[in-house]
């Protein structure tokens, strides 16, 4: 709407409140981001693997479905890539220390890759550290237009380059996935390349998420995502860090104040505000964030480019 001329401000807010004593109350929140239409859809694409057939006959509102759906995508990932469970651990492990310093952060402590491994399984092959977890948050923005925010004098103002909504489905073996297809309409809305992109904000709900997301993002090439983590790229220090917030398995996953905590992250990165966990020199930024399953695709997937 600021873009379009209709406002000249706008307050974007995004709150959460998950948190029960009884966690199937929040289980059945999550339950309902799924296709309730056609449910025999992921129900078929879960039972897939026999080691599921007993966890389906539980009801959807009664079990970890999400962690379910991303074990399922975690282990077809590991037989077209090569990827192993330590390299998963790894990302964990990463994003613990990017979490560390981040006083914002759900969880704070520093793990090693054999801790994530040896920790409890929750959906084989995820161990409860590569798992998102449970909890409340908020977030805001503020949106302005480039003359209202000369008019108030806005120091070090962030632009938005692109910004891109779009729904997937279930596309077919071997199609992109709607996460791949609106990445590249940003960068080009953008006017640039992966090269271009100095630090990324993106939807780990699990720790092998970020590795198919670095694939998905063209950050990488097909199957190139262990490698590329293990080159230190995604690191702190290294060319393109990748979730220096901890992501949402370390920073947390209040679900409805998620994407607008990934932009906060950025935007504090490219202002040169980020302490300990600052990227030097980051002057354009990706954020990719996600939300629910249709068919074997994401529901919804927002894509944003933010600049210096």
């Amino acid at each position: 709407m600021v873009t379009l001329g209709v406002y000249d401000i706008v307050l974007a807010f995004g709150m959460e409140k998950l948190y029960h004593p009884d966690k199937d109350r929040p289980m059945a929140v999550y339950a309902g981001c799924v296709d309730v239409e056609h449910p025999e859809v992921l129900d078929h694409y879960l039972v897939g693997d026999l080691a599921y057939a007993e966890r389906l006959t539980a009801p959807r509102d009664r079990r970890s479905l999400f962690m379910d759906i991303y074990a399922r995508m975690a282990r077809d990932y590991m037989s077209a890539s090569g990827a192993t469970k330590r390299d998963f651990a790894h990302v964990s492990a990463k994003n613990s220390y990017h979490g560390s310093l981040n006083p914002n952060a759900q969880y704070r402590d520093v793990l090693t890759a054999d801790q994530v491994l040896a920790a409890r399984t929750i959906s084989p092959p995820l161990t409860l550290p590569m798992c998102s977890p449970i909890g409340d948050g908020a977030a805001a923005a503020v949106i302005m237009s480039p003359r209202m925010a000369k008019i108030l004098g806005v120091e070090s103002p962030v632009r938005v380059l692109s910004s891109i909504v779009a729904s997937g489905y279930d596309a077919g073996p071997g199609a992109p996935s709607i996460t791949t297809t609106i990445s590249r309409q940003a960068y080009a809305e953008a006017s640039i390349d992966t090269k271009d992109i100095n630090c990324v904000e993106l939807h780990d709900a699990t720790s092998p998420a970020e590795l198919i997301y670095y694939e998905a993002l063209g950050l990488c090439g097909p199957g190139e995502g262990p490698a590329f983590l293990a080159s230190g790229a995604t690191s702190l220090g290294g060319r393109l860090p990748v979730n220096t917030s901890g992501g949402l398995v370390r920073k947390g996953h209040p679900i409805g104040a998620t994407g607008l905590g990934q932009i906060h992250e950025l935007v504090q990165q490219l202002r040169g505000r980020a302490g300990s966990r600052q990227v030097e020199n980051a002057r354009i930024a990706l954020a990719e964030n996600g939300g629910g399953f249709i068919g074997d695709d994401a529901a919804a997937v927002a894509m944003t480019v933010l600049a210096q």
